[in-house]
């Protein structure tokens, strides 16, 4: 069975031309969202993955009417396949029914994996290089070493760990890590 998905960004565009699309791709039922595609909460695209059985095809009018992203779209590629559910989209033919189309979304899916690499490569790239400028990593430290030394040594007049932490404005948990890490 022929299972359309069609979306929306917002309540006073008009889905009619994907509906007219999918019905005329012989979509036997077709779910409708309108939502931006920045939103997690789709129910309706929920709802049409759902009632996907092994051997449905989803179609779709256009790929970014699916995923918020090219790896959102992979991940629910990736899951269809391993349902045995076929997908089509239909403005960018790609229908992984046909060699063709499987192979098409392959290339999709080589070419997502590269940019993952090559984002990664910059990432790790321009964290190294900030380090070797001495910035530092991570979450500044809620407390300065005269806060830490200022409890130290009320620490050693007797005064509780909790009594101290309040007086600081940090949970007990903080100022032990605080003592532990500007020893």
């Amino acid at each position: 069975m022929k299972i359309g998905y069609a979306r929306v960004s917002t309540d006073d565009q008009n889905p009619d031309l994907q509906l007219t699309a999918l019905k005329a791709a012989g979509c036997e039922r077709v779910f409708t969202d309108k939502a931006t595609g920045a939103s997690a909460k789709r129910p309706q695209l929920t709802r049409c993955l759902a009632a996907l059985a092994a051997g449905d095809t989803l179609t779709v009018w256009k790929l970014d009417r699916l995923g918020r992203s090219l790896g959102d779209l992979i991940a629910l590629m990736d899951d269809l396949k391993a349902r045995e559910v076929a997908f089509q989209s239909l403005t960018e033919s790609i229908d992984t029914t046909t060699p063709t189309g499987r192979a098409m979304w392959q290339m999709v899916g080589i070419l997502a994996e590269l940019e993952r690499s090559l984002i990664r490569e910059r990432t790790q790239a321009g964290r190294a290089a900030a380090v070797a400028r001495g910035v530092k990593m991570g979450r500044k430290p809620k407390l300065t070493a005269q806060q830490v030394a200022h409890a130290r040594a009320l620490l050693d007049q007797g005064e509780l760990h909790d009594s101290i932490a309040k007086s600081l404005g940090v949970s007990r948990r903080t100022l032990y890590r605080a003592l532990r890490d500007f020893s």
